[in-house]
């Protein structure tokens, strides 16, 4: 899936990702700034989310529940200094739990991914839109 657009359709666009990824975790790829935080907290919204959803920069990982109670992770391993780090904290349990996890900055954590996850490319385009590739 590749999506060209502004920051009024992320609802949709959401929507659209959750439909059409084939795992539960994703990996959000981008610059700082470039809307991943933005795009967890649509898709938590399409997914009925009950709780507030929030950067997990400092916390590193935020859990969540839909309103029928399934757990939605939503990781941030910018923080990370490297993957001991992760896996002290459970990362790892995390990300093969089977639920939907959402992880920022996946790069810090390669070794701990799981076998097969969905990726979005988010790049701000000079006219303020966004360009997402799905994979």
């Amino acid at each position: 899936m590749e999506r060209l657009f502004l920051l009024e359709e992320i609802d949709r666009v959401a929507a659209d990702i959750l439909a059409s990824a084939s795992h539960p975790v994703i990996v959000l790829n981008g610059v700082m700034g470039a809307g991943k935080t933005t795009l967890v907290n649509a898709m938590c919204k399409a997914m009925r989310v009950v709780d507030a959803t929030s950067s997990p920069t400092f916390s590193l990982i935020n859990e969540y529940r839909t309103d029928h109670g399934d757990p939605v992770f939503h990781i941030d391993a910018y923080r990370l200094k490297n993957e001991a780090e992760a896996f002290a904290i459970g990362m790892d349990e995390y990300l093969e739990s089977g639920n939907r996890c959402f992880i920022e900055w996946a790069e810090k954590v390669p070794n701990l991914l799981p076998p097969a996850y969905s990726v979005i490319d988010l790049t701000v385009l000079p006219d303020g839109r966004r360009q997402l590739v799905l994979r």
